[in-house]
């Protein structure tokens, strides 16, 4: 399915949320560093562990919204308040007024209106698109993702130190430029009768049940055991990638001063630590993107249980090395360790995740199966709180033996799941 024969709403939302995303790469992968810097690791880190715990009720409202007030009035709304949230982010940054604390209140508001974009974004494309395309569309919009991975964070460690304001300001200009577009230009995809059934009177329910009847799904979904090990697994190795934008911008900020890249005759190419952190960021979307179906392909000849487990240690071995070292290159090559980790496990985990679920059941278990890496963020951030009373080394080596733990959760999960299927297997006496 080629883009020119897409739906005009996918269309506007690619160009659109493609210029956001690389504005908003910009700056993102360093706002760790600037709160760190305006309220010490110990506050940044509870603080940022907070702005998790708000995105994560507004993720679990999200597809209720979406839903019962329709997905296009769900995206105008969350690009405004994102655009409106970096605007006023951006005037806290800029030369009249400098207030971490209102940077970070807008910093939590963009997140919370973010996770009401997402699942709403997600159902239009259910909508408009059929079955069979729809792998195709929303591996687009993953690919433009990963370009603004790339493109972001190297305009960043160029900008970002004396532009933050001008980048804040951008990013909220696009955002509102977006919402005006998906305004005038897109229509409402959610269907008529299932809008019309969300608003009659019977099953007008208050807002709070759409949280606690979640809650009550995820609750019967966790007595499977097995999952629950897959999602106990997947929280521990997350606290591993998760320190991508946490911890390791903070902790290359503090190790490097100004570093060499190149130097040829006279001339010579000096990065500071953002900038080294917005080049390794770059090089893990720049992998990302050229590798992912590669290494699926590759990774797909092997026993699931190995794959999962070799990526547990894979990530260990990475996150060690990050903090045994001060070099650029040594980052670079950890980089591309960490990133294999990454996508070992990128193309199976999904496939996986439907075999452990029953047939009526399988919507489910993949929101459930999402709270790893809502938990895995919500707790990260504790790491840089960590770092200020054990020192790097013994964070980043306690991150290390977190990964190492979820190998050998994944061992049992996998060996309680073979079992089953033996069970499934032998023939009934």
């Amino acid at each position: 399915m080629r883009i020119r024969d897409w739906d005009r709403n996918l269309k506007v939302r690619l160009f659109g949320e493609a210029a956001i995303n690389i504005t908003f790469w910009m700056f993102f992968p360093f706002l760790t560093i600037y709160f760190t810097e305006a309220f010490g690791k110990q506050t940044a880190g509870l603080l940022l562990v907070l702005s998790q715990v708000f995105a994560v009720g507004a993720n679990l409202m999200g597809g209720y919204c979406a839903d019962r007030f329709g997905r296009k009035r769900m995206m105008v709304i969350s690009a405004f308040g994102q655009g409106a949230g970096f605007l006023v982010f951006g005037l806290a940054s800029s030369p009249w007024l400098d207030s971490a604390l209102i940077g970070f209140i807008c910093f939590s508001l963009v997140g919370i209106f973010g996770s009401f974009y997402w699942p709403a974004s997600q159902a239009m494309v259910a909508d408009v698109v059929e079955e069979k395309d729809r792998s195709h569309v929303f591996a687009v919009f993953y690919t433009s993702i990963n370009i603004a991975v790339v493109v972001g964070p190297i305009l960043g460690g160029i900008f970002y130190v004396n532009y933050r304001f001008e980048l804040l300001l951008a990013a909220g200009l696009i955002c509102v430029m977006l919402s005006i577009l998906l305004s005038k230009m897109t229509r409402e995809t959610a269907p008529r009768d299932v809008t019309k059934l969300k608003v009659t009177a019977g099953n007008n329910q208050a807002w709070y049940h759409a949280i606690t009847n979640q809650f009550k799904d995820y609750g019967v979904i966790m007595k499977d055991r097995t999952f629950l090990l897959f999602i106990v697994a997947g929280i521990l190795v997350g606290q591993t990638f998760m320190q991508l934008d946490l911890l390791l911008p903070v902790y290359i900020k503090d190790v490097v001063d100004n570093v060499t890249l190149f130097s040829i005759g006279d001339w010579s190419l000096t990065l500071v630590g953002e900038q080294v952190f917005g080049l390794i960021l770059s090089e893990n979307g720049l992998l990302v993107a050229l590798l992912t179906v590669v290494v699926t392909r590759f990774i797909t000849r092997f026993r699931e249980r190995n794959v999962f487990i070799l990526s547990s240690i894979v990530y260990a071995i990475a996150i060690f090395i990050f903090g045994m070292t001060s070099s650029v290159w040594v980052f670079i090559f950890a980089m591309a360790i960490f990133t294999f980790a990454e996508l070992m496990t990128a193309g199976i985990q999904q496939t996986f995740v439907s075999k452990l679920a029953p047939e009526d059941m399988r919507g489910q278990y993949f929101a459930a199966a999402s709270l790893r890496y809502t938990i895995a963020r919500t707790i990260a951030p504790l790491s840089i709180t960590l770092s200020l009373y054990i020192g790097y080394d013994w964070t980043f080596a306690i991150l290390s033996l977190l990964a190492l733990g979820s190998g050998g959760i994944f061992y049992l999960m996998f060996k309680r799941f073979e079992d089953k299927q033996e069970e499934v297997k032998a023939p009934i006496e």
